[in-house]
């Protein structure tokens, strides 16, 4: 997807660069755009090859709402799993996953974390290039 249609379909807008410290788990360009304060919401945009380094949502997971382009999640010893707007991928505490745009594509998604009291992340090694070319 280019990146005019990719912005007619972005609804939440990219939003700035990642800050300085989340941006170092990313091979790529992403782009944050906080949606609330009350929840940690906010729509994550992500420049064609662009992703994040495996991690762990500890105590609380993650839930993604995909809004525009297409993407893929991968769970730890799990296929890769393609993504387009309207998928929804809920990521239990525990586990090491990653995601991020196909080579392709612009992606975007909005990102829940799941309040819990004591939750962390843990940020992990990247997604190799050799992981990451093999897929379509």
């Amino acid at each position: 997807m280019n990146s005019n249609d990719f912005d007619t379909q972005n609804l939440f807008g990219c939003g700035e660069p990642l800050p300085e410290m989340f941006s170092r788990y990313f091979v790529g360009q992403a782009y944050l755009h906080p949606l609330t304060d009350s929840v940690n919401t906010a729509n994550v945009t992500f420049e064609p090859g662009c992703r994040n380094n495996w991690h762990i949502h500890h105590k609380g997971g993650q839930i993604l709402l995909v809004t525009a382009g297409r993407g893929w999640y991968q769970a730890e010893g799990q296929p890769a799993r393609e993504l387009h707007p309207g998928d929804v991928v809920q990521i239990s505490p525990e586990v090491k996953h990653w995601h991020g745009a196909a080579k392709d594509s612009w992606f975007a998604h909005i990102a829940v974390e799941v309040p819990k009291e004591g939750a962390t992340n843990e940020w992990c090694e990247p997604v190799t290039n050799e992981e990451y070319s093999r897929l379509p």
